[in-house]
């Protein structure tokens, strides 16, 4: 517009044009377009940036044109009105202010002209000539005799102005031809970045669906959802068709015996803007249940505030089942463990219980001798009937023993008297140790503190290990004897150990012997020791083995003492 303005100055004298002066000039146009691209890309333009912009822009304009001025060569002397020269640079300031305001917030804008574009257009379209023409009236030339520096100088001619107006133009349609091609390949991209979100959000979906994972967010004020997937929906049994449900909805979903603890772990995340991640259960409008395990993740604003949660809510139901049966298995195992290995006690049991009971009965006798005399011998018959009562009292005691290994339901956990459970161990096998010409000994400390635990059950761990140590020895040509020991250890524990004079642990296997199914013995079940090592850690000890020296094996177990259990 500038070059094209100049030609239409007619002079009464040739003008030529400094072509290096002019290239200056067209930089300086190329720096002014560039600051205002650069302005009006910015995500925010405030008043201080658009004034910033307009006024480096406008110098820009204005530098074009006085420069562009520079680079005439006539016989003439120019002279500036300084009062139009700042007038046509607050005019290139102004339509710089202009030019911004209206591309900034008209960018947005993909498809059509409009209005507001059009008249953006006009003004500027307007605005520009304005100030070409007042800088060019602020211009006024006089004659004068001093030669021209006509050097890199050339004059323009019809043909020269018919070229300037083609080059403009072809410029001009290759920038249009540009910015359309690059809108094109934008929206292709869009295009092709949706179509990936889209194949990426069904992949998401898919995988929500196979591992039982609903995605969630919800805002903090108002505790509104923000997001819920569709996953979400099904697992808590909502209907997408209804829309997101409100917080009183989803918190009515809640089993009303969990509902409590959920809030409770919702309000300690909110007050420390923390996760938090709970497990609990939901209550079906069908009146089924279902087990959740929900983790969330804060997110704050520009302004550290909290504004919202994210996260996700997967059911486990399933895994809650499955832990539940495996548990029922195990004591279902623990239970058939003590019936198969009360069945192989059958004949000592039997052989100990028939010595109270023999034992009654001869006190029974003979308390009947002592009352028939001619002259009854009371004080004795009182003695016969007191042992008499005391053989009774133990054989019950015996049997209520065998009554509680052969129980399925265990009772509540007791202080144990650790030495007490080992010598009524003792009481149960001395036969069967006698059998096999086997010989137990104690070294009992006597200063132990009881544990808190299962009485039953420990009771079983100490005759399984008594039971194995006594396997060990029966085909031994060596001394046989069974060591039982008990002692105080640090950390407050309570050690046992059980130690025989038998074949051993086999070799490289001392670990494995724990496994389930893992046996030595021709009829063995495997079993024993993994369901013995199952109760010591559900008592929170430790059970393991070691060989002996010279021979045979030791099994020793620790449980807390009085003191850390309470802890």
């Amino acid at each position: 517009m500038h070059y094209i303005g100049m030609l239409a100055f007619i002079l009464p004298i040739p003008v030529a044009y400094h072509w290096p002066t002019v290239l200056l000039s067209l930089f300086a146009a190329i720096l002014a377009s560039a600051i205002a691209l650069y302005v009006v890309s910015r995500e925010k333009m405030g008043a201080s940036r658009a004034a910033a912009g307009s006024v480096l822009m406008g110098a820009g304009i204005a530098s074009m044109h006085y420069i562009g001025m520079t680079a005439m060569r006539l016989p003439a002397i120019c002279h500036f009105d300084s009062f139009l020269v700042v007038l046509s640079v607050v005019f290139a300031v102004s339509i710089s202010l202009a030019a911004l305001w209206v591309t900034f917030h008209l960018r947005e804008e993909k498809t059509g002209v409009g209005r507001e574009k059009l008249a953006g257009a006009v003004v500027m379209g307007a605005a520009i000539p304005l100030m070409h023409y007042t800088g060019m009236a602020a211009a006024s030339f006089t004659p004068s005799d001093m030669p021209v520096d006509l050097s890199n100088a050339v004059s323009i001619s019809a043909l020269g102005t018919a070229g300037i107006v083609a080059v403009t133009l072809i410029v001009l349609g290759l920038a249009l031809l540009t910015s359309w091609m690059d809108r094109r390949f934008a929206a292709q991209t869009l295009e092709l970045q949706e179509e990936r979100l889209q194949r990426s959000e069904a992949y998401l979906a898919e995988a929500q669906r196979l591992t039982h994972t609903g995605s969630w967010a919800w805002r903090v004020a108002g505790r509104d959802a923000l997001h819920l997937s569709k996953e979400w929906y099904r697992i808590y049994g909502f209907d997408t068709e209804d829309g997101p449900p409100t917080f009183e909805e989803h918190l009515q979903r809640i089993h009303p015996e969990d509902r409590a603890k959920w809030q409770r772990e919702l309000d300690r995340a909110i007050a420390e803007k923390s996760d938090y991640e709970v497990e609990f259960r939901i209550l079906l409008p069908d009146g089924s249940v279902r087990h959740i395990h929900t983790v969330g993740h804060p997110v704050c604003n520009a302004s550290g505030d909290l504004a919202q949660f994210m996260g996700s809510s997967t059911d486990i139901t399933q895994r809650k089942l499955g832990e539940e049966a495996l548990r029922q298995a195990q004591v279902d195992l623990a239970h058939v463990s003590r019936v198969t290995t009360m069945g192989e006690l059958a004949a000592s049991l039997a052989h100990e219980v028939n010595q109270p009971i023999a034992a009654a009965v001869t006190d029974a006798n003979t308390c009947l001798r002592w009352l028939t005399r001619d002259q009854p011998d009371l004080d004795e018959a009182r003695k016969a009937a007191s042992r008499m009562a005391n053989d009774a009292t133990r054989a019950a005691d015996i049997i209520s023993r065998i009554r509680l290994l052969f129980t399925k339901v265990s009772p509540p956990r007791e202080w144990v008297d650790v030495n007490e459970s080992v010598r009524d161990m003792i009481v149960l096998l001395r036969s069967e140790a006698t059998r096999y010409s086997i010989s137990l000994r104690t070294e009992l400390a006597s200063d132990l503190s009881p544990v808190m635990g299962d009485r039953v059950q420990l009771q079983q761990v100490l005759m399984n290990l008594l039971l194995n140590g006594m396997d060990a020895m029966k085909d031994v040509d060596t001394t046989r004897e069974l060591t039982i020991h008990s002692q105080s250890v640090k950390n407050e524990q309570v050690m046992v150990s059980v130690s025989d004079t038998g074949v051993g642990l086999p070799p490289q296997q001392a670990e494995q012997i724990f496994n389930a199914f893992f046996t030595t013995k021709p009829h063995g079940t495997g079993m024993g020791l993994r369901i013995s090592r199952s109760i010591i850690e559900s008592h929170g000890g430790r059970l393991w083995a070691a060989n002996n020296s010279p021979r045979g094996a030791s099994f020793c177990f620790t449980l807390p003492t009085k003191a850390e259990a309470e802890e």
